[in-house]
């Protein structure tokens, strides 16, 4: 590439120093749109462009936007998308985009006019989180080839210090702006009725608030009556502070062992640091009004840490800004409600991590909305194990809500009630008291499952949280089917320790004492992001390096967890130690190869463990369909994750509503490659067992019975249910109904036959799921 600017490499160093000072002001007293547009002037004049454009994705369209830019003003097209052009096709790669000479791009889409062909020089890099596109940076020169090496390395380094706040710039933008995507979201009027998708069953009825990452900054501006606030009423607000931590932390403790102290260590760190609230003490005795005090010390470290290259240490502006809600809350006496926390609330939000809900349960949230989509398969198992009822619904709309609108969740029908009479708030109550009396009842289950034709099945428990496992033993689950170990690391902001995986892992075996425990290695990667591995962004982390790929790459974290498990097994009876996302037979050896290293590590260090593990794999992904016989030589045990295993035969992100149509458990691959796996292991004698979804979903459980599925692992609550709706089933009619299912070639044929009333007349599943008239 020719260079034809004469500047300084140099430049490229203030760039950096100079976002700091940006972030500072972002946070202090710029708006939005100043902050965008300050941003773009400064990076086009660091790289000598004649244009610089800050773009942002508009997730629900899946379109960007122009959100600033340093050239003409803007006329006709506003919106183009992800892949289309050089900007979208940055977005739709998240990676870097120069073009030398323009014209000779071909798919070219601006939104700048530019009728001469002025601006022959382009650069485009993303903005991003990981996978999470946030939008992207680019700049323009009249030069041909007027962008080099350095000005890519450069403008990433921008994205990246960018992205942070942009991500929270996003969300105040997309309430104000006009985005040519259609009518603005309308309220909602009183007593509508809303249809959702359940993504974690309940009941609750509360006052509705948005949850936004960032919300906490409104605090920050003054009250009329911050003035009559004194240096004592700081000192309170502190103690009042840590006091109900500590209570949290308690409650944590209890509630989440995995989490015990984990979750307010950064804020007694700050309630204890010097340079935090030290600082703010010395501030109110120069004189500075308390709340002001608190609000410039805040704003400080939330620019610091924003402005850190590192995601992990971005994420800790999160822990800034709760407590610094606690103290002003406290401060205030008033009790002033913050939009960003839950307390007894139910949450509408459009996206939330497994970090997000562990602050909102600190906060007792009695519900949580998802809107447009942004959920992941993590968030809605995490919920499901904290007894949190959880909606997705599609209405933008709901981002609108008025705060404190009292809201009512149907987590079990699927409705949202928007300011409903006190007649259907009444009604509600009833139903929930009524349904709490039947639960009660329904957990006298037999200790053990059999058939209508008294043919034995097993039914094991997916254990989330170690909460879950009492209520696994009061529902008589046979055993730990699924125990997943990502957890403790989604929660932590470091990978937890051997030591600090041994204690939950022997907690675990010592509660299920004398029942088989099947724990699975760790499974991270894809929607399962840890924001402490900063590792880089892949642009399609569903077939990326995740799972068992990702733990074989970091053979330190993997042999810590194996030892972890190994010595925690020490007095188990049926421990079976079981891998995720397994694609081939060498994969699967070069896993249980660490096993067996990590057994002789522990043999010559005279370590107690379970020296005689079963060894087996989760079936996820169609490539081990073909090489079924040779695994079944290998593998002790198969765990079949319908989930994954549909999403990948299918080529179906089942998150994306825009394809979840597609996403069909029974379509005849699927059913045809499940009857093939679960024949060949039974043939070699091997367990195994269901633990996806369709586990627990009455449509399937004929076929899969009749497929020859004897072990089924679901979420505890799921149990009783289950082995009711087994009681009722005879083989022969599952295996004839299975065989009929086998020989139909179309989706459409498999759907009419599993409507059919009157085979779920004969199964006894009258008015149950997918049989409703």
């Amino acid at each position: 590439m020719t260079r034809t600017k004469n500047r300084g490499k140099c430049n490229h160093l203030h760039l950096f120093s100079d976002m700091n000072e940006l972030t500072a002001l972002l946070v202090s007293t710029l708006t939005v749109d100043d902050f965008l547009k300050h941003s773009a002037e400064m990076v086009a004049r660091h790289l000598g462009a004649q244009v610089c454009s800050i773009y942002l994705y508009d997730e629900p369209s899946g379109e960007l936007y122009l959100a600033a830019s340093t050239g003409p003003e803007t006329s006709g097209r506003t919106r183009i998308g992800v892949g289309e052009g050089l900007v979208g096709h940055c977005v739709s790669q998240l990676k870097p985009v120069c073009e030398g000479i323009v014209d000779r791009s071909p798919s070219l889409v601006h939104f700048e006019p530019d009728p001469e062909n002025v601006y022959q020089s382009s650069l485009v890099v993303p903005i991003h989180r990981g996978p999470v596109r946030i939008g992207a940076l680019e700049v323009r020169h009249e030069k041909p080839d007027a962008f080099d090496e350095s000005d890519i390395m450069a403008l990433l380094a921008a994205s990246s210090q960018l992205g942070t706040a942009i991500e929270n710039a996003r969300m105040i933008m997309d309430m104000h702006r006009d985005g040519g995507a259609g009518p603005e979201p309308q309220a909602i009027p009183p007593g509508t009725v809303l249809r959702a998708a359940i993504a974690s069953e309940g009941y609750a009825y509360a006052p509705a608030a948005v949850y936004r990452k960032g919300g906490a900054q409104h605090l920050l501006e003054p009250l009329p009556d911050d003035a009559a606030l004194t240096p004592e009423d700081f000192r309170m607000a502190l103690d009042a502070t840590s006091e109900q931590l500590q209570a949290l932390q308690s409650g944590f403790a209890r509630r989440l062992p995995e989490s015990a102290s984990l979750i307010f260590t950064t804020h007694f760190m700050m309630l204890k640091d010097e340079s935090f609230t030290g600082r703010m003490i010395r501030l109110i005795e120069e004189g500075t009004p308390p709340a002001r005090a608190l609000s410039q010390v805040a704003s400080h470290y939330t620019a610091l840490l924003l402005s850190s290259p590192h995601e992990y240490i971005r994420e800790k502006v999160n822990d800034i800004e709760d407590l610094v809600f606690r103290i002003m809350r406290n401060m205030r006496k008033a009790g002033h409600h913050d939009a960003s926390s839950g307390v007894n609330r139910i949450m509408v939000a459009g996206r939330l991590f497994p970090s997000d809900i562990l602050r909102l349960v600190a906060d007792n949230v009695q519900g949580i909305i998802l809107v447009g989509g942004g959920t992941t398969a993590h968030v809605s198992i995490l919920s499901r194990s904290l007894k949190i009822p959880l909606l997705m619904s599609e209405r933008d709309e709901l981002l609108l809500l008025p705060e404190d609108t009292p809201v009512l969740m149907d987590a079990y029908a699927g409705d949202i009630y928007v300011n409903p009479p006190q007649k259907i708030v009444r009604q509600f109550r009833e139903r929930e008291k009524a349904r709490n009396m039947a639960a009660r009842k329904s957990t006298d289950v037999s200790a053990q499952t059999r058939t209508k034709d008294g043919v034995r099945v097993r039914l094991l428990a997916n254990i989330n949280l170690l909460s879950e496992v009492p209520l696994a033993r009061d529902l008589k689950a046979e055993g730990v089917g699924l125990y997943r170990t990502e957890f403790p690391f989604l929660i932590r902001s470091a990978f937890p320790s051997e030591t600090e995986q041994y204690l939950i892992y022997k907690r675990l075996f010592d509660e299920m004492k004398g029942r088989p425990v099947i724990i699975r290695t760790l499974d991270v990667g894809g929607e399962k992001v840890l924001p402490y591995l900063d590792a880089a962004p892949e642009a399609n982390p569903e077939l990326g390096l995740r799972s068992i790929r990702f733990l074989l790459s970091r053979r330190d974290i993997f042999a810590a967890q194996v030892r972890a498990i190994l010595r925690a097994a020490a007095d188990a009876c049926d421990v079976r130690i079981m891998f995720p996302m397994i694609s081939s037979l060498d994969e699967f050896l070069e896993a249980r190869q660490v096993v067996l290293e990590s057994l002789d590590e522990l043999s010559r260090e005279q370590v107690t463990v379970c020296d005689k593990p079963s060894i087996g794999m989760m079936i996820e992904l169609p490539s081990v369909v073909e090489i079924m016989e040779e695994l079944s030589d290998a593998a002790d045990f198969f765990s079949i994750g319908t989930n994954d295993f549909v999403q990948y035969m299918l080529a179906v992100d089942r998150a994306n509503q825009r394809v979840s149509r597609y996403y069909a458990s029974h379509h005849p691959s699927v059913l045809r490659g499940l009857k093939r796996i679960v024949e060949i292991a039974r043939n070699k004698g091997k367990d195994i067992s269901i633990c996806g979804e369709m586990a627990h979903e009455t449509i399937h459980l004929p076929f899969l019975l009749g497929i020859g599925i004897r072990r089924f692992s679901v979420d505890p609550q799921f149990l009783p249910r289950l082995q009711e709706s087994i009681s009722r089933i005879s083989l022969d009619d599952a295996r004839e109904y299975a065989e009929i299912l086998l020989s139909r070639p179309s989706l459409k044929d498999i759907q009419e036959i599993m409507a059919d009333r009157r085979w779920a007349e004969r199964f006894g599943l009258q008015g149950q799921a997918g049989y409703r008239e």
